[in-house]
């Protein structure tokens, strides 16, 4: 694997301060994920690092295999790419930030491995959401796995958002380890929110007892200084798609949910809350595991 880093952190007294990472897909104009980084990056004073990483093409000198002049081809408009990705990150972050870098790679593993492996620095991870349509596999990452593999959190910001304003944060609560790292990871952001509601969609039966949770995280959050109403709603049968209702309702502009994985695989290839979370194209989410 091959990396080229060109990182130019300013060097003042080092105060606490959040560290960005967005993550870009060459090839692709990101207006708004930029956007909606420089507007949490000025919010917090943070420090952002842009990332951007692809797959070459593989080369075997051989019949019926990729001639050489393909390959110099593919890495010169890889080149291109991460020039122009990372112009558009500094121009974007630049007047925002409290410090900006780059990262660009060029690697033989799976982006979101490789994309996970280098988040080992940043508090935050930014990217754009799932798109429908023929994904260029060597430039797109899988998010899915990538939120599973990262260990930070990861907030998505649909191609047609544009904004991240703070003023409605809806979280969707379960009693798993997802969820309880979620609302912990997401604390400096619900800090910043005007209101924060705090969902759990359950059975009939355990609605008491969903009640009585809530009742234990608002007055969490509260100890963290942060104003949180408590919202238990039966369950209809299908809890993502009534989950996106009610912030669609709600006019929610951040959704807050843990992300599942390993037993709860399954739900990636066949629907869940995670996998309509990540094609959600209204609103941005907050995902952790």
């Amino acid at each position: 694997m091959s990396k080229y880093y060109a990182i130019d952190i300013a060097q003042e007294d080092i105060v606490a301060s959040i560290t960005m990472m967005v993550q870009m897909e060459l090839g692709k104009t990101s207006p708004n994920l930029l956007r909606v980084a420089g507007q949490l990056a000025a919010r917090f004073g943070a420090d952002v690092i842009g990332i951007a990483a692809c797959q070459p093409v593989q080369v075997v000198y051989s019949d019926g295999f990729i001639s050489a002049d393909i390959y110099d081809k593919d890495r010169t408009e890889i080149g291109a790419e991460m020039s122009a990705a990372e112009d558009a990150f500094r121009a974007a972050l630049t007047p925002h930030a409290r410090s900006v870098g780059w990262r660009s790679l060029i690697t033989f593993q799976p982006l979101a491995e490789c994309l996970a492996s280098e988040a080992r620095s940043a508090d935050l991870v930014i990217t754009a959401s799932c798109q429908t349509g023929n994904a260029n596999p060597t430039r797109a990452m899988n998010i899915g796995a990538f939120v599973m593999q990262v260990g930070r959190p990861v907030l998505i910001v649909p191609v047609n958002v544009a904004t991240l304003s703070l003023s409605h944060v809806l979280v969707a609560w379960k009693d798993t380890r997802e969820a309880r790292r979620a609302i912990f990871d997401a604390l400096p952001l619900l800090k910043q929110a005007e209101r924060v509601v705090v969902v759990e969609i359950t059975r009939a039966v355990n609605a008491d007892e969903s009640s009585a949770h809530l009742i234990e995280i608002v007055n969490w959050l509260k100890r963290h200084e942060i104003a949180a109403e408590a919202h238990t709603v039966v369950s209809r049968g299908d809890d993502a798609a009534q989950l996106l209702t009610i912030a669609h309702d709600r006019n929610a502009d951040l959704l807050v949910a843990g992300a599942y994985g390993h037993g709860r695989l399954m739900e990636w290839f066949f629907g869940g809350m995670t996998r309509d979370v990540l094609f959600c194209p209204e609103r941005c989410s907050f995902l952790s595991h």
